[in-house]
């Protein structure tokens, strides 16, 4: 059985990058809402990345306690991030936000998973 994380500050780090993104969300600023029009996301979609951050940041959080809810929003994020990075491909929006932003925490997210659980 999975258990908790081997290294929770990463999972820590991690929950705490995704509540400052969705809270910057809130209000986005040019560069988000220029990366979230690049990917041609519609505006009225836009809440549901908040919800889906807020709900891995929830599922990180609590997987420091009960075994196995932690991978699983670990995965969760991972996925979040590859659809992500297939949605800039798709758009040909390929600028520093996706290699900087959407790459970077691609990669960070598969860290934290595989440190953590593997």
């Amino acid at each position: 059985m999975i258990d908790v994380p081997r290294w929770p500050v990463l999972t820590v780090v991690l929950a705490a990058v995704l509540l400052g993104d969705a809270l910057v969300s809130l209000r986005p600023p040019a560069f988000i809402r220029g990366c979230l029009d690049g990917v041609r996301l519609p505006r009225d979609w836009w809440w549901i990345l908040i919800v889906i951050k807020l709900v891995a940041v929830v599922g990180l959080l609590a997987g420091l306690r009960y075994p196995g809810v932690g991978v699983a929003a670990n995965a969760g994020v991972v996925a979040y991030f590859v659809c992500a990075a297939v949605a800039h491909v798709r758009a040909r929006f390929l600028g520093s936000a996706f290699w900087v932003n959407c790459l970077g925490m691609l990669v960070f997210s598969v860290v934290v998973l595989m440190v953590s659980y593997v």
